[in-house]
């Protein structure tokens, strides 16, 4: 009987003991979260389906452009809305490439990805009616030839 009274005992401190432990890491991460770094806690990183656009020169089909994003948002916002921010950038993405005069096929590398990025951003959010897309993160952009895509 006095070995379980002493293991019940034990069992009462070594619970006390991590509990009081355990408040007090939770409070001093509480105390030392004042650093200029950025919090990144919270947000949700989101791909979206690739979008397929075709790219139109003298009349005829020359290829496409292709382009998958990522974008970021916060989690608790992202489960609030009644419809998901993804079709609307897929949408933004097409109608901006698709009707870009200066979109050069041959020269991918010289398009303005910081305003692309920041067009869909401003553009999805003003469809949403709110602020939910943070940031939009560009993982691939390419172009595929008409006859690599009629090929394959």
């Amino acid at each position: 009987m006095m070995k379980v009274l002493i293991a019940g005992l034990w069992m009462s401190l070594a619970m006390a003991a991590s509990a009081y432990g355990t408040v007090q890491l939770i409070a001093a991460d509480k105390r030392g979260g004042d650093s200029d770094e950025p919090n990144f806690v919270g947000l949700e990183y989101e791909t979206v389906n690739p979008v397929n656009v075709p790219i139109l020169s003298e009349g005829n089909l020359q290829g496409y452009v292709v382009v998958k994003m990522v974008f970021t948002a916060d989690s608790d916002t992202l489960r609030r809305l009644p419809v998901p921010p993804h079709p609307f950038l897929v949408d933004e993405a097409f109608r901006l490439l698709y009707s870009d005069e200066t979109l050069d096929f041959r020269n991918l590398e010289r398009y303005d990805l910081d305003g692309l990025t920041e067009h869909l951003k401003t553009a999805a959010n003003k469809r949403l009616g709110r602020q939910v897309v943070e940031d939009v993160l560009v993982e691939e952009f390419n172009y595929f030839d008409k006859e690599d895509v009629i090929s394959n």
